[in-house]
């Protein structure tokens, strides 16, 4: 049924009409279903599309998407991606089938946008105390006897806040939780000591509208995070697990869950999680990572993991955001026509890195052409010789970090090698 469902989900997606709510696409395909759209598989160059175009690597995601599911099977890791990065079902559709376990959320909106589009189970690596939310929650737990869905805790005002809504809401299954090990002082959310997780784990026992089933925490917010500082810490959340077994605290449970990874240190994760002694019931050790999908040209290429450890193999960027040079002011100054609202800039500038040519379509590198600054509808770009650009001329920019990059765009052609538009991915932010 959550497969039936999902499909039938995504074909809605394929029946929406595409109109100017969506930024680059042909006028000319105004009217036409998205489905229709793709089954033209027109051109990204030659197709009608309209610069700024934001492009995503079929080849890349499919490998990317493989990548992740071989290297959790070798280390024995259950995997959530977190859906934040992309907010695309038919993403999650793909992970899915490439063996995750369900879809990280980071807020209630996105768990709603996953059980719009029938995701069976969720882990919200957050606190969850709005009433609202929680009413919510309770009606789809008991609405579905095989939805599952785990939440952190990390307060005692917070238990409070979630057993008074979901008694109000009159819920009938418990919510599963688990309680964060806050990743050091200085850090993000999360319990602080292990004495804390202890009150919380009491505070748990005393309520029936909660069930503790693990313990989780994200590791990419160690202070001053190395090998050594990540490694102590994961090894801290283990030892936490391991102490609430022995306590009993898991006494009933068919799994218990130990979570944490986010993009950068999910190697460490692996070796640490590999350690996990046997406990009274099966081990989730469950990874959370999710930039991988789209990878990038800049922060994550250089955190990733895969630098430590290339023998298991090596994520691509996937993403290329298509601008049109518009105005060539100087010898040594170019302007494109996209900026803020078009890339990603939290974290660097985007990098020009192929030109292609505004007269025959031929493309070269973007040697000695630079992305200086971004006003909101224009990247600034220095040339070293006069010759490098002109107007008309299209620059394909790479970038940095997935999670500002996807949620600019609403719908992003999905394009093959040579150009050629296979599908439109939906994101909903």
């Amino acid at each position: 049924m959550a497969v039936e469902r999902l499909a039938q989900a995504l074909k809605g997606l394929a029946d929406e009409r595409v109109d100017h709510r969506f930024k680059a696409l042909p006028p000319d395909a105004e009217g036409r279903t998205v489905g229709a759209l793709a089954a033209e598989r027109r051109n990204l160059f030659t197709g009608g599309f309209t610069t700024p175009v934001l492009a995503l690597s079929a080849e890349s995601v499919e490998h990317n998407l493989a990548l992740m599911e071989t290297y959790a099977d070798r280390h024995g890791l259950a995997f959530a991606p977190h859906g934040k990065t992309s907010m695309a079902p038919q993403l999650f559709a793909r992970q899915i089938e490439y063996g995750a376990w369900g879809i990280t959320a980071a807020v209630p909106h996105q768990a709603r946008v996953y059980r719009g589009y029938g995701i069976q189970r969720i882990f919200l690596a957050n606190e969850l105390v709005d009433a609202p939310a929680l009413r919510w929650l309770a009606a789809e737990l008991a609405a579905d006897p095989d939805f599952r869905f785990l939440c952190y805790v990390d307060s005692l005002r917070g238990i409070e806040l979630m057993d008074t809504a979901l008694r109000e809401a009159g819920a009938v299954r418990p919510v599963d939780v688990v309680i964060e090990l806050g990743a050091g002082e200085g850090a993000r959310t999360g319990v602080r000591t292990e004495a804390e997780c202890l009150e919380l784990a009491d505070a748990i026992a005393g309520v029936d509208t909660l069930r503790l089933v693990g313990v989780a925490g994200y590791e990419g917010e160690v202070p001053d995070a190395d090998s050594a500082r990540v490694t102590a810490w994961l090894r801290r959340l283990v030892a936490l697990a391991v102490e609430f077994d022995k306590a009993g605290r898991f006494a009933d449970l068919d799994q218990i869950v130990v979570s944490a990874g986010g993009s950068a240190w999910f190697d460490a994760v692996a070796e640490v999680f590999a350690e996990i002694p046997g406990l009274s019931a099966p081990v989730l050790k469950l990874l959370r990572s999710g930039a991988y999908v789209s990878h990038d040209d800049a922060h994550y290429r250089r955190l990733t993991p895969f630098n430590r450890i290339p023998e298991e193999g090596a994520l691509q960027p996937a993403f290329r955001l298509w601008a049109q040079v518009v105005s060539r002011p100087t010898p040594q100054q170019a302007f494109l026509n996209a900026g803020k609202r078009d890339a990603a800039y939290d974290l660097d500038l985007p990098q020009a890195q192929v030109v292609r040519s505004g007269r025959d379509g031929t493309e070269r590198r973007a040697d000695g052409i630079a992305v200086t600054g971004l006003s909101d509808q224009h990247a600034w770009v220095t040339t070293e010789h006069a010759g490098d650009l002109e107007v008309g001329d299209w620059v394909g920019l790479g970038l940095s970090h997935p999670c500002t990059s996807f949620d600019k765009w609403q719908l992003i052609p999905l394009v093959e090698a040579d150009g050629t538009v296979t599908d439109y991915i939906r994101t909903f932010f």
